[in-house]
């Protein structure tokens, strides 16, 4: 459920098909900057209904996967 949810945000900011979304892919490799990062953390407050505070550096898909299911799903 997280992942397709951060699939499909990410896929609306880059103009992809989600599907293409992969966990292993890096933000930098998607084109998400910092910026982005900061927008992209807000869509998903909204889609997955969380508070999503980042305290880690994540550079991957599935890292941020991770660290919403262990810090943010109740």
């Amino acid at each position: 459920m997280v992942f397709e949810a951060v699939a499909k945000v990410i896929s609306e900011r880059v103009d992809c098909a989600a599907s293409d979304i992969k966990a292993e892919q890096t933000f930098k490799e998607l084109s998400i900057d910092s910026l982005d990062t900061v927008e992209l953390l807000m869509n998903l407050e909204d889609e997955l209904n969380v508070e999503i505070e980042l305290t880690e550096k994540v550079e991957t898909v599935g890292e941020l996967v991770k660290f919403i299911e262990a810090n943010c799903m109740g």
